[in-house]
């Protein structure tokens, strides 16, 4: 699921904290999902539903050895941009599954459990072993248009092994065209409940 939002022109001063606390990538991604499709359809309209989901989910993915997580800051030295990205092969441990079921049960009720399931079940298998998985990447609302999302890709791009490739879903269509400025090509399309979502692949090389 991602809300990337690349806009035209970069933005001047901004910096990218490539191990911010989740919290702070909580906040930001909270606020940059609040139209995706994919998230309303788990979390409803709520915005404290959809807090407190990213919030249990980023807290588990926390937990897998290699993940990474980055913010980007705009002038202010605010967070206005955050991704987190997966290694190959990641899978969450039985405690934190459990952790983030209860988290979210609690927090969210049974609607937002079942169907963030349902989406992982039918995406995940597609995703390649050797490849890493752009879990989240979104910019707040406000900061949309001035090259947060451009330049916050362009660093994951860069930190990812030559040799790895990146996978990635979308249930935004419009989207699709962004990344493939980037890249990724489509794999699949799956229909996930109402949604029509886009299975993507960065394929990588190995250096000469």
């Amino acid at each position: 699921m991602n809300d990337p939002q690349f806009p035209d022109t970069t933005p001047h001063g901004p910096e990218i904290d490539d191990c911010p606390p989740v919290d702070a990538c909580v906040g930001v991604l909270a606020d940059a999902f609040a139209r995706e499709s994919a998230t309303s359809w788990i979390c409803g309209s709520s915005s404290a539903t959809r807090e407190n989901w990213f919030d249990a989910t980023l807290r588990a993915d926390a937990t897998i050895p290699g993940s990474r997580r980055y913010t980007l800051t705009g002038d202010g030295g605010r967070p206005i941009a955050a991704a987190v990205l997966t290694p190959p092969a990641a899978r969450l441990s039985p405690a934190a599954q459990a952790q983030w079921a209860a988290r979210t049960l609690a927090r969210c009720g049974p609607r937002s459990v079942q169907r963030t399931l349902r989406y992982l079940d039918l995406t995940e298998a597609g995703a390649p072993e050797s490849a890493w998985t752009l879990e989240f990447i979104g910019v707040v609302p406000g900061a949309a248009g001035r090259g947060a999302g451009r330049r916050l890709l362009d660093r994951l791009l860069a930190d990812t092994p030559a040799k790895a490739g990146i996978y990635l879903t979308t249930a935004d269509p419009g989207n699709v065209a962004l990344y493939q400025h980037f890249g990724f090509v489509t794999q699949r399309r799956l229909s996930v409940g109402p949604l029509n979502v886009a299975t993507m692949l960065r394929r990588r090389t190995s250096s000469p």
